[in-house]
């Protein structure tokens, strides 16, 4: 992977069942706690929005899995390969989040975000993300431990033609 690609030059595509070995390996590289092979077939399964982003040879440059509700979408993974951190990639991927949100007539997109994740946090209030909440002991930390979850949430602007009465 170029740490030089461009956003533009990523394709994304929906996420499969043979795309988890790239993604796992992906998580794994990422997180200390990663999300389990499992907790990506169960998202699948559900039918959860999951998306890769896939460079110009296929190879995986990051992803995310959402839940949509009842004119909500949380937000539930979102990661980037770290070498291409800073190159719009995270951007282009909450882009589609939003997108897809809005389009499913969602009003708010959630999230959590470890408390220690600066980086992240910063991403999401440039974004346009409130802290709303927090969720104490919500993930796994080292020697036991648990750390508190920031809640985030985006309003989302309604889609055209929305909010008329012609519903």
């Amino acid at each position: 992977m170029s740490a030089a690609l461009a956003p533009s030059a990523a394709r994304l595509e929906a996420m499969t069942v043979a795309h988890l070995n790239a993604v796992v390996a992906l998580e794994e590289s990422a997180y200390p706690f990663p999300w389990s092979r499992g907790n990506f077939i169960d998202s699948l399964a559900a039918g959860y929005l999951a998306e890769v982003l896939l460079d110009p040879l296929r190879q995986l440059v990051g992803y995310y899995v959402a839940m949509h509700g009842v004119e909500e979408t949380h937000l539930l993974n979102i990661t980037v390969a770290p070498g291409l951190w800073g190159h719009g990639h995270g951007r282009r991927l909450l882009d589609r989040v939003v997108a897809r949100a809005q389009a499913m007539r969602s009003r708010a997109l959630w999230l959590e975000v470890r408390q220690s994740n600066g980086r992240a946090r910063q991403v999401y209030e440039r974004y346009g993300f409130v802290q709303v909440g927090l969720r104490r002991g919500y993930y796994p930390a080292a020697q036991g431990q648990r750390e508190d979850a920031i809640v985030m949430s985006l309003r989302l602007a309604p889609v055209v033609g929305e909010g008329h009465g012609l519903d």
